[in-house]
Order: C-alpha cells, then sequence, then structure tokens
C-alpha cells in the first residue's frame, strides 16, 4: 500500500483529493485538524502519533518532525542503501505529500494582529515535509496548492502513478512556495527589529496576470502583485470595464495615481507616458477635470486621467468625449458607469483611496541589481524649509500657484520644469538634458498664460539664464530647491526683473 501524508490549513477540495487517493489504494496519515476533517468525511486515516509512537506536544510545535517521518519521505527507492536503512528502521515511504502552510501572510495582513500572534503563524513542521518530499521529487508526488489537486488525480486513474515530468514541476512549485513564505517571514521580522539596511533582500511577488505583451510588441511581460500590497495600488485596484491593461497601461496608472495622491482638493490628473499633460484642482471633481483638460487638450489624447473623488453623471460626460485608455477613481456613480461604458475600450479603474498618504519603499531594477528607496512624499508646503531670497515675496494666491506646481514637477522626469497657477498646470518640459531647455518647452506649452503664472523647478538652476527667459515670458515667481554654487547669480537675475523666488532645500530629481 502506498501512503500519503496529508496536513493542510487551506481545507477547499481537501476530503474530495483524500477520497480519489483512497480509490486508488493510497493510506492516509494526517494531523490534527486535517484528521478530524477527513474523519467526519468517512475516510479512515493514521494519525501521525501513530506511526511515530511520539505524541504531539507543544501546542503542535512538535509533531511531524521525526526520522519516521521525514525518512519515508527522503528515503530513496533507487538506492540499496536506503532501502536497507529503513527496514532496520521500520520507515515505511511516504509516496504524496499534500501539504499548505500555517496562514501567516493572512495573519500579518491585519492590523490588530500581536507579533506574538504572527511568530505562532510561522509553521515549521509544513515546510520542513514539502522540503523533503520535493527534493525527493523522483520518488515523491508533493502538492501544496489544492489547484494541482485534479493533475495528480488524472494521471493515477489513467497510468497508476504520477510522471516524473508532473513531480519535478510540483516540487518546484512547491520550493517557489516555500521561499516566499520564509521571505515574508524574514521581511516581517526584519522590520520587527528595526533592521535598516539587511545584508541580503528577499522580496517576493505572486502571478497577478500575463500581459500581452511589454513595452513594445516584440517584449513578452508579467505583472506580479505584492503579497501585501497596499490598497491603494494599480495591483489592487478593481477593474469595472475595459479590456485587460497593457504593460505601459500600469506604469501610467501607477504615475497618475501617485500624483492624484497629492491633492486634499478634488483633484484630476491627465498622464501621458509616465509624465503629467494636465493637472487641475476645483471645487468639483467636474471643475478639476475641465482645468487638467485646459491644461493640454491634445496631450490628453490617449492619455490616463486620476481622479480623487467619485466620478459624476456629468463629469463622465465630459471624459467620454475624448479618447481615454483610463480612468481611475475611488468610485463611480452608477449614472457615470451607464455613460463610461458604452465606451468599449475605455478602462474604469476603481481604487482605494485610504492608504492613498500612506509612503513605503520603491524599487528599480538595473542589470545585476535593484535599487531601493523611500518614495518621495515629503509635502515641503507644511515644513520650515521654505525660504524667500528675493526682495520681493510671493503673493498669497503666487504661493498657492508655487505649492501645486511643486507638487506636480516632482512627478515630471528629470529635468523637470512646470508652469502653472492656482489652479492648474500650464506647461510642462520633461525629461531634458539641460535645464533651460526643459524651461522653454514649458513656457512655449503655457503660452501667453504663463503671464502671472509661476515656474516651479525640480532641482537649482545651474545658471541664471533659465531665470532670465522665465522674466523675459512673464513668470512672476519661481519656486526651487537652491544649492547651485551660482544660486546668487540666479537671485540677482530675479531681482534684476523684480520677480519673487522661493527656495524649498529639497530638490525632486525623478529619472
Amino acid at each position: 500500500m502506498k501512503r500519503a501524508l496529508i496536513s493542510v490549513s487551506d481545507k477547499t477540495n481537501i476530503v474530495e483529493f483524500a477520497k480519489a487517493l483512497v480509490d486508488q489504494d493510497v493510506d492516509i496519515i494526517s494531523t490534527g485538524g486535517t484528521k478530524k476533517v477527513l474523519d467526519e468525511a468517512g475516510i479512515s486515516t493514521l494519525s501521525i502519533e501513530e506511526i511515530t509512537g511520539f505524541p504531539e506536544m507543544m501546542d503542535g510545535r512538535v509533531k511531524t518532525l521525526h526520522p519516521l517521518i521525514h525518512g519515508g519521505l527522503l528515503g530513496r527507492r533507487d538506492l540499496n542503501s536506503h532501502m536497507k536503512a529503513m527496514d532496520e528502521h521500520n520507515i515505511q515511504p511516504i509516496d504524496f505529500v499534500c501539504v499548505n502552510l500555517y496562514p501567516f501572510k493572512e495573519t500579518i495582513s491585519k492590523s490588530d494582529t500581536t507579533p506574538e500572534e504572527a511568530i505562532e503563524q510561522i509553521d515549521i513542521g509544513g515546510p520542513s515535509m514539502l522540503r523533503s518530499a520535493a527534493k525527493n521529487f523522483a520518488s515523491v508526488t508533493v502538492v501544496v496548492d489544492a489547484a494541482d489537486y485534479s493533475l495528480v488525480i488524472d494521471e493515477l486513474e489513467a497510468d497508476g502513478e504520477t510522471t516524473l515530468e508532473t513531480r519535478q514541476q510540483l516540487a518546484a512549485k512547491v520550493f517557489r512556495h516555500t521561499a516566499s513564505y520564509d521571505a515574508l517571514i524574514a521581511d516581517y521580522l526584519t522590520d520587527l527589529s528595526g533592521v535598516e539596511e539587511p545584508e541580503t533582500l528577499t522580496p517576493t511577488y505572486t502571478l497577478k496576470q500575463p500581459l500581452r505583451y511589454g513595452e513594445n510588441s516584440h517584449q513578452t511581460a508579467l505583472f506580479y502583485e505584492e503579497p501585501l500590497a497596499s490598497n491603494f495600488s494599480i495591483a489592487k485596484a478593481e477593474q469595472l470595464h475595459g479590456k485587460a491593461l497593457s504593460y505601459n497601461n500600469i506604469k501610467d496608472a501607477d504615475a497618475a495615481i501617485r500624483i492624484v495622491r497629492e491633492f486634499d482638493e478634488p483633484a484630476a490628473v491627465a498622464v501621458k507616458h509616465m509624465n503629467p499633460c494636465g493637472i487641475g484642482i476645483g471645487q468639483t471633481i467636474e471643475e478639476a477635470f475641465d482645468r487638467a483638460y485646459e491644461a493640454d487638450s491634445m496631450s490628453i489624447f490617449g492619455g490616463i486621467v486620476a481622479l480623487n473623488e467619485e466620478v459624476s453623471v456629468s463629469a463622465a460626460e465630459k471624459l467620454s468625449k475624448i479618447f481615454l485608455e483610463i480612468v481611475i477613481a475611488p468610485s463611480f456613480s452608477e449614472e457615470a458607469l451607464a455613460v463610461l461604458t458604452k465606451k468599449k475600450n475605455i478602462r474604469l479603474l476603481q481604487l482605494d483611496f485610504s492608504d492613498a498618504k500612506k509612503g513605503g519603499k520603491e524599487t528599480v531594477a538595473v542589470l545585476g541589481g535593484l535599487l531601493i528607496q523611500d518614495q518621495d512624499m515629503v509635502a515641503e508646503e507644511d515644513t520650515p524649509e521654505w525660504k524667500v531670497v528675493t526682495e520681493n515675496a510671493p503673493t498669497e494666491e503666487q504661493m498657492k500657484a508655487l505649492a501645486l506646481t511643486w507638487k506636480a514637477v516632482k512627478h515630471v522626469k528629470s529635468n523637470a520644469i512646470v508652469v502653472g497657477n492656482d489652479k492648474q498646470t500650464l506647461g510642462i518640459g520633461a525629461g531634458q538634458m539641460n535645464r533651460v531647455g526643459a524651461v522653454k518647452i514649458a513656457i512655449e506649452q503655457a503660452g501667453n498664460k504663463a503671464k502671472e503664472a509661476v515656474l516651479a523647478s525640480d532641482a537649482f538652476f545651474p545658471m541664471d539664464d533659465s531665470v532670465e527667459y522665465a522674466a523675459k515670458h512673464g513668470i512672476q515667481a519661481i519656486i526651487q530647491p537652491g544649492g547651485s554654487v551660482k544660486d546668487q547669480a540666479s537671485i540677482d537675475k530675479a531681482n534684476e526683473y523684480g520677480i519673487a523666488m522661493v527656495f524649498t532645500s529639497m530638490r525632486h530629481f525623478r529619472h
């Protein structure tokens, strides 16, 4: 008789799986709650104690860590020395292992979980059995995912055994699973102990969906999700309508929600190729969208719009008049959905904004490595570092405009310049190799609206040429980090033209 060891926290379809094994003349060994479920279903099982002759103890911490279990899992059937040792010590082979682990992720996902509760959900015996069985996949079939039950049973019913190829694939899945499980534990305990620079980094992700292609059609791509991803993330967004997101959609949508979370008042953000092309705020979400649209009515075509309040029917009617790839919002009224879903290809994403202001780490892959840093979440207008450095100080209205453009410029690719007022962006210069080039693009886009507007720069001006160009085109106030050895030249130039300048003492490079 072959033997199977079954011990699962998630008991989905376990009774059906065990019955199918019994039908194939497999004896079942089980533990604790799993044994109780199988016994109640009328499936005869052996307890671990019956195999080991040793009682379960220490609140279940010690039960399966025993040579009679691991010898049955690890013993190689093709080695006479292994089989002889098994015979001498009365170790019977275990041919199937079906184990899933204590719900550690689910436990630490709860906000009120204590460290003691989390630690008790660190499974020891389960990963040990899985790893032992997976190492010996030449002889042992190991299942960690209920989705694979039918595969195993189908092969048993067809041929009386599983194929080596299947056993190897299932073993690989086990090691991926236990590695991910251990990575979560390592990350949790690292945070708990306050370690800021761990000597190794062990991120783990779960496949959310394959993508049709990557940045370009000749590139393959997949979308993976963090196990504990914030609700305020594209990975957690609920898609209400439209075709599947593409690689570029996901990146642009991520850029859009990073920007829109900056604002507490009703705000609308239009994004194209990872840069904002229009940002507007207002008394209502409709007014905010109108201003974002007016900021660049050409570039918004085929773009992505994120809003930080529910989409009303009136806002939906405006959104529906232009071609947009995606609209993202915390909610959509029923009437708004009725309007927008008439457009076949538009994607509608509903997003939980409750964690919008919560920061964290972000990563960027480079060839051969990974960069990790804090998200750029500083709200500088609330800090004392802002300093007026010119003879003229900004008016109250100009300070509001400087605050808006400063929020915007940190989300524009460097070198970055944003021209705007206290209600909207007017011109954006992104990703230029020199700063005065970005200034010229932003002011050209703003056109006549640059007169009486303000300008934000993500980093200091290395020369006074940008200040002079801005002043000659009507800019009334400038905000920049300062910190150049030629700061005084820029200050003097601003004073020469009678415009105000504010230093923030903090830059916003975005590469």
